[in-house]
């Protein structure tokens, strides 16, 4: 039975124009997001990775109607969120709310943990300042390991684990059906990480709420994910169920990433560094203001063809779940949706 999506995206554009200046022609769009679509399941976290400048944000400040959607569609619970006037705005921000990378900068610090956190259940919830609304604080603090001695404390007070704590409670005080993480984790320790992790497991066992979970640490990705999304200049060029994703990779730009990631195991990193050694990793990507004909991952690929410099790859079904965006599963070798670990193994003993 197929589980029921709380979140569609659809062929996602978001593009930006760029700023004129006197006497010349409008510069080109900058292409930040191209095509993107998945889906979220009630209940369930896909995780989205890519190097910085990939569109991972872009993709978050989208679906919060942040960003300019220029084509596409995002549907929470069957609503098309492109349509949806002001009033529906702000019902649709208290179903999905998020998390920032810097807690700090995200929270006012002007405002105590009880202000910080209460002004969200009085503007949804309409429940005034007082002795309920700081007892539904106290509640959300020990929901996500904090004590109710927390409650008048100012941010700089806090350890860097302690504020992303109380960004979560505030998301969570307006009972969300989704939450979107965006870097929630890259700032804080790796002991810290693994705590605010678990609590975010925690959380959704406890309430069913579905996250979006965009960061760069692939292993942090791989833990906490049910499915997997790998962007390249605004493209998903590989997506599906994490292990799928991890252990039978098939895109080359996926591959690279995970062969710069170190792992305890000798001769599984033996096999990681000699893939590496094959991709031109110091190659600038192309930029988002002038994309390639064919595929922006050309100059850094370890496998290109000719047909990757004349045309954008169309969508591939991958074995074993998913889809991926790459010549080599229907041109040349022909994958046809298998791994292409093999393929970059072969290659790289060949050299």
């Amino acid at each position: 039975m197929a589980e029921t999506a709380y979140l569609t995206v659809e062929d996602l554009h978001v593009h930006f124009q760029g700023r004129k200046r006197i006497f010349q022609a409008a510069p080109p769009p900058i292409k930040a997001v191209n095509g993107v679509s998945f889906e979220i399941p009630a209940g369930k976290t896909f995780g989205l990775v890519g190097e910085s400048g990939s569109g991972k944000s872009t993709i978050a400040r989208a679906l919060l109607r942040l960003a300019p959607i220029k084509d596409g569609s995002v549907k929470v619970a069957n609503a098309e969120v492109t349509e949806f006037d002001a009033s529906d705005i702000k019902d649709y921000r208290a179903q999905v709310q998020v998390v920032f990378q810097d807690p700090y900068s995200s929270l006012n610090p002007s405002l105590v943990v009880s202000e910080i956190v209460g002004e969200l259940i009085t503007e949804h919830r309409g429940i005034p300042k007082g002795d309920e609304r700081d007892r539904m604080v106290g509640d959300l603090l020990e929901q996500v390991g904090l004590g109710r001695h927390f409650l008048e404390r100012f941010p700089y007070e806090l350890s860097g684990g302690q504020r992303q704590r109380i960004a979560i409670a505030r998301a969570l005080s307006v009972q969300p059906d989704m939450i979107i993480c965006d870097e929630a984790t890259s700032a804080l320790d790796v002991s810290i990480q693994s705590q605010v992790i678990n609590l975010l497991e925690d959380i959704q066992e406890q309430t069913g709420v579905s996250f979006l979970f965009i960061a760069h640490d692939l292993s942090v990705v791989r833990h906490i994910s049910h499915d997997v999304g790998v962007l390249y200049l605004g493209y998903l060029v590989e997506s599906g169920p994490s292990e799928r994703v991890y252990t039978e990779t098939a895109h080359p730009y996926t591959a690279m990433l995970l062969a710069a990631e170190p792992i305890p195991d000798p001769e599984r990193q033996k096999r990681r560094a000699a893939v590496r050694r094959i991709y031109q990793i110091d190659a600038e990507p192309p930029s988002p203001a002038n994309m390639p004909k064919g595929c922006p991952f050309t100059n850094r690929c370890a496998l290109v063809m000719d047909i990757c410099h004349d045309e954008m790859p169309g969508v591939t079904e991958v074995q074993g779940g998913g889809t991926t965006r790459c010549h080599l599963h229907t041109s040349g070798p022909k994958l046809n949706g298998a791994s292409v670990i093999p393929l970059l193994l072969e290659h790289s003993q060949g050299q």
